[in-house]
């Protein structure tokens, strides 16, 4: 088994720009709410991420934003930003394990779960891959041990994205490679009114919250039909 090197806990994500961002809530959301939403979403996983820790068995935790766009200014310095390669996902997860190495790779909008992150470095540290299912089938994670890394092209080879089997078929591909594969909790996306709805019902704390609350006051009936 591969000695512990350097790990890193990476998010991925469009800038928040109108236009760019969470498409599907609007209508009944404007570009420009949208856009606050997921700068909150993305706000809140950086703190999250800020919470888990920063060394493994004596080696540094790295941190990266692994970004499609242009830094921000209120984007923290200490998540190095690198750009995204590549046409779809699944190649820029691919092209994003290439450049950064083993570790996990985390979405923009599940932070009330991202402290699960903490428990999955050591796991990555034992060359075990790990992999955080989303409830409508997709990954809200993904990490991959230092041998991991020697199979890349496979590992996301045909695998959809944004499909509602894309988990299943991500697990079954680690698996097929002989990869030990551990499971974090499932968490909720954030891509319809619907899951909008379901952060505010959460009652976590953070900007995500209080930006849904307050764009979902603002809209006619709560957007109650809109944007299914």
């Amino acid at each position: 088994m591969p000695g512990v090197g350097d790990v890193h806990v990476t998010v991925i994500a469009k800038a928040p720009v109108p236009g760019r961002v969470k498409s599907r809530l609007c209508p009944p959301c404007s570009f420009e709410q949208a856009a606050e939403i997921a700068a909150a979403a993305l706000a809140d996983t950086f703190d999250a991420l800020d919470t888990v820790r920063h060394h493994v068995n004596g080696v540094a935790v790295e941190r990266y934003l692994l970004l499609d766009g242009e830094p921000q200014p209120w984007m923290p310095s200490h998540f190095a930003p690198v750009p995204q390669r590549g046409d779809g996902l699944g190649e820029r997860l691919r092209n994003g394990f290439a450049d950064l190495g083993a570790g996990a790779i985390v979405g923009m909008e599940t932070p009330h779960v991202a402290h699960h992150l903490d428990r999955a470095l050591d796991w990555l540290a034992a060359d075990t891959d790990v992999l955080g299912p989303a409830e409508d089938g997709g990954y809200w994670m993904i990490g991959l041990g230092p041998s991991a890394l020697h199979a890349l092209d496979d590992v996301f080879r045909e695998v959809p994205m944004s499909a509602p089997d894309t988990g299943e078929v991500q697990l079954r591909r680690l698996r097929q490679l002989g990869r030990p594969v551990h499971l974090l909790p499932a968490a909720r996306d954030l891509d319809t009114i619907d899951d909008l709805r379901a952060v505010v019902l959460m009652d976590n704390p953070g900007r995500l919250g209080a930006v849904a609350a307050t764009t979902l006051g603002s809209l006619p009936a709560g957007g109650h039909e809109a944007g299914r």
